[in-house]
């Protein structure tokens, strides 16, 4: 269909993360150009009614592996199909993982993935690096990313041992070089020893199930990581970005170190706030298998709500998917051995409706805080605020028209990923995206997507980004350490 560069989106609620507003929204060459009651804008403009609908700024996912080689296979949504079902969901930017092998090039990995990425994104978005090997040459890499690539966020895996697991020396070295080039450190918090003994240990007792993947890492092997994470950066004054906060008790963790004042940012995904983790005892062998992740869904059923409280109060901070899709056939790569199930579920597609279904409709939080938590909180702490993550003048045009009174029934049958399978399957949503805007195109509309790869642009992101730095930088200033003045000892000393 031929596109208007010019649209008018007329009478709907504006909501950001500060407030909501009944106001029209013009946009022009891919930006917000204005946004008032009553616009009136010259002929030759596409109009979209937003009467009774939210206009809201597209969600950000921060947390995603399109097409990863992992655990012997690739994830089936590539660049393409992922970044096109994110729109279909009201998703209008991703972050991905470059992931590079232990002892490889930082910068080569990350050159491949933006040539992968490149040609095939559908919809705008950036990159982070993971540190999956200490080193001097490491070291100089990553300065090299956050001053002339456009990384500013550094994931360390505590977990996947032998494979990208550093220990505490090197986080300790990682996160104050992350300090230093003024990125955000971002960890899997995992014990991978505990996990590799607790494997052996399900193993050795003829537990090879999916459901042996939750016995070997429970919760508190995950809380005992975060706190240790939080520990070390505090050490270094470097501010933490935990990934995936899946359980109650790692929850609690970031929470009550947010209370004593640590800069660090939880980021709980759309799996752990949508489902649980009784399914891995399922009867059915395909179906438990299809919800193995690490770290994995949790089998207490509170959980979710419980995340989501956090979220709606602030103790958790923003929400990604961990989008990594593997299908039944790749997953029974570990029909006789759950630790060679590949890990990932899905979610870049359903999140912006689960968290609405779980989180606004069920009355545990505004419309206001979803946008922060699905947008606007993302872009300030990766430094691309008011980029993106806010309907205002000039800002990009990622916006979409929202029908919070619309339900959608979530299912593999009717969904735009590649995935075989849906762990929200059959879940029924109110709150459904009626029309995506990206880069001030709309790209999906009355059910139907119009889009190209290669359409979305990478997001470069400088370091330093005020909204995490400005406390680190007062508190370089006001609380270093100083040695005592105090006359030397002058008495005996014994001979050694």
């Amino acid at each position: 269909m031929a596109e208007s560069s010019r649209i008018l989106i007329k009478g709907g609620k504006v909501v950001n993360e500060d407030c909501s507003v009944i106001s029209d929204v013009y946009i022009e060459n891919g930006k917000i150009v204005e946004v008032g009651p009553n616009l009136q804008i010259s002929a030759g403009v596409r109009v979209i009614n937003a009467t009774d609908k939210l206009v809201i700024p597209g969600g950000i996912d921060t947390h995603t592996h399109m097409e990863l080689a992992f655990m012997g296979t690739k994830a089936v949504d590539d660049f393409h199909i992922g970044t096109k079902a994110a729109l279909a969901g009201g998703t209008t930017m991703i972050l991905d993982f470059v992931i590079p092998q232990k002892g490889k090039s930082l910068l080569e990995a990350y050159d491949a993935w933006r040539r992968t990425a490149d040609a095939k994104v559908c919809c705008d978005y950036s990159l982070h690096v993971a540190v999956t090997w200490w080193s001097e040459e490491v070291k100089k890499e990553m300065e090299t990313l956050a001053k002339e690539k456009g990384v500013n966020s550094f994931k360390m895996f505590m977990a996947y041992k032998d494979v990208f697991m550093l220990q505490d020396s090197e986080l300790y070295a990682a996160f104050a070089h992350c300090k230093e080039i003024g990125a955000i450190a971002q960890v899997h918090a995992e014990n991978g020893d505990l996990i590799a003994e607790g494997a052996k240990k399900m193993l050795s007792m003829g537990i090879r199930g999916p459901e042996g993947h939750e016995l070997c890492r429970p919760e508190e092997v995950e809380a005992e990581a975060t706190q240790r994470a939080i520990t070390i950066a505090h050490a270094v004054n470097c501010p933490l970005y935990v990934v995936h906060v899946m359980s109650k008790s790692a929850a609690k963790v970031v929470a009550d170190s947010r209370r004593d004042g640590r800069v660090v940012f939880g980021e709980p995904i759309a799996a752990g706030l949508g489902t649980d983790g009784s399914h891995y005892w399922h009867k059915d062998w395909a179906h438990a298998a299809g919800f193995v992740m690490g770290p994995p869904l949790r089998p207490d059923p509170s959980t979710p709500a419980y995340l989501m409280d956090l979220l709606a109060n602030d103790d958790l901070s923003v929400t990604g998917t961990d989008n990594c899709t593997f299908s039944v056939c790749q997953k029974a790569l570990g029909k006789d051995d759950f630790t060679k199930i590949p890990n990932g579920v899905n979610g870049v597609e359903d999140r912006m409706s689960v968290i609405w279904e779980r989180g606004v409709h069920s009355g545990k939080m505004d419309e206001n805080r979803f946008v922060a938590i699905t947008s606007s909180t993302a872009a300030k702490i990766f430094n691309f605020y008011p980029q993106k993550g806010r309907i205002g003048k000039n800002s990009d045009a990622d916006v979409v028209v929202w029908d919070p009174n619309l339900t959608r029934r979530i299912s593999a049958k009717t969904h735009h990923q590649a995935v075989d399978y849906n762990i929200f399957e059959g879940m029924e949503c109110h709150g459904v995206p009626i029309v995506t805007i990206s880069r001030g195109k709309v790209v999906y509309e009355d059910g139907q997507l119009h889009i190209s790869p290669g359409q979305g642009r990478f997001i470069h992101r400088g370091p330093f980004s005020d909204f995490v730095y400005k406390r680190i930088r007062q508190r370089d200033q006001v609380d270093r350490p100083a040695a005592v003045i105090r006359k030397p000892y002058e008495g005996k000393v014994i001979s050694v």
